[in-house]
């Protein structure tokens, strides 16, 4: 059923406890924004709505105020989003990859600070990395896409129903194949990330088969742990929600989706990565990059082929052309 040792994944993360622990401190801390800024805004609203009217103007008034507090944590982890993924998402792969391949973090060195620097000298700037993590997600969602669309031709009753749901699920596992790329970006440590980048696409291409049926698993799997956690984090949070005044019923449901939303974030998802790049990692294990699935991708993606340039552009004009920047 799926190709990674639970054990192992296990092992990993708790000899990462303190990203875990970091990862756990940045999503509470999050969460712990949405309940203050929706409640505040809530309980502003309802003071300004009892003074300008009755009680159904005072729950109207909460509402929006409610909503408007919702909006801007909403708006500044919008913003925030890059550096997120720079400071827990890679620093975190960075750590895993390390473990994996037996080095220890450096005497007097915690994993943070370890970390900071690893993804700091691989990618100069959040942007860099958030840059690269969109082109790989579009041509992994392009060689997904095309290789499900053999359903469009098969007339059996129920089946494009089906591939819609397979479609979706595949979307969601995206984060997790994007994961094992980037940690290959991290673990082959060349200078020109772009064409590592490179690279680390095309052999997930040569093997999206394997990768893509654990990933799959690996969503199914996070989001079914994720709904236990939300039916048993609902009854605090109505209990939490129900001091505020204005809110209730609808905010619930959506602060207890947060809260389960940010405890998967912070335990689930790096239990999911640290298997997902285990597969990664022995699925490539002795193969380089075949030219003929870079015709493929040149063939299928715009944003393939626009990583091949920009690790063009990364050489600086050597003379030394890695496969990364063959032509297709």
């Amino acid at each position: 059923m799926w190709d990674f040792s639970i054990g192992k994944a296990f092992s990993l993360l708790i000899r990462t406890t303190p990203f875990i622990g970091f990862r756990f401190a940045i999503y509470f801390g999050i969460t712990l924004a949405y309940i203050v800024a929706t409640g505040g805004g809530a309980g502003i609203g309802y003071l300004i709505g009892s003074v300008l009217g009755d009680a159904e103007t005072a729950g109207g008034s909460a509402f929006w105020g409610g909503l408007f507090g919702f909006g801007f944590v909403s708006g500044a982890l919008y913003f925030a989003r890059e550096y997120l993924m720079y400071i827990v998402k890679a620093g975190h792969i960075a750590v895993l990859v390390r473990l994996m391949d037996d080095q220890p973090i450096p005497e007097g060195t915690g994993q943070i600070a370890y970390a900071s620097q690893i993804v700091k000298a691989r990618f100069a700037e959040a942007s860099l990395l958030f840059g690269l993590d969109q082109l790989i997600k579009g041509i992994i969602r392009t060689v997904n896409s095309t290789l499900l669309t053999i359903s469009s031709f098969l007339p059996i009753p129920g089946l494009t129903n089906a591939m819609e749901f397979v479609t979706a699920v595949i979307r969601f596992s995206l984060t997790y194949v994007d994961e094992a790329i980037l940690a290959y970006i991290i673990r082959t440590d060349q200078a020109n990330s772009w064409a590592s980048a490179r690279d680390g696409v095309i052999l997930y291409a040569q093997n999206y088969r394997l990768l893509l049926k654990n990933a799959v698993f690996l969503t199914i799997f996070a989001w079914i742990l994720s709904f236990v956690i939300f039916l048993i984090v609902i009854a605090p949070v109505a209990a939490l929600v129900s001091v505020m005044p204005g809110l209730g019923g609808f905010w619930t449901l959506i602060i207890a989706i947060i809260t389960a939303y940010a405890l998967k974030a912070a335990l689930i998802d790096p239990f999911a990565m640290a298997c997902i790049v285990q597969v990664y990692f022995q699925a490539i294990a002795g193969q380089t990059p075949s030219p003929e699935w870079v015709d493929r991708l040149n063939s299928l993606s715009a944003q393939f082929r626009e990583l091949g340039e920009k690790a063009a552009a990364a050489m600086g004009g050597s003379s030394r052309l890695p496969i990364s920047t063959w032509k297709g």
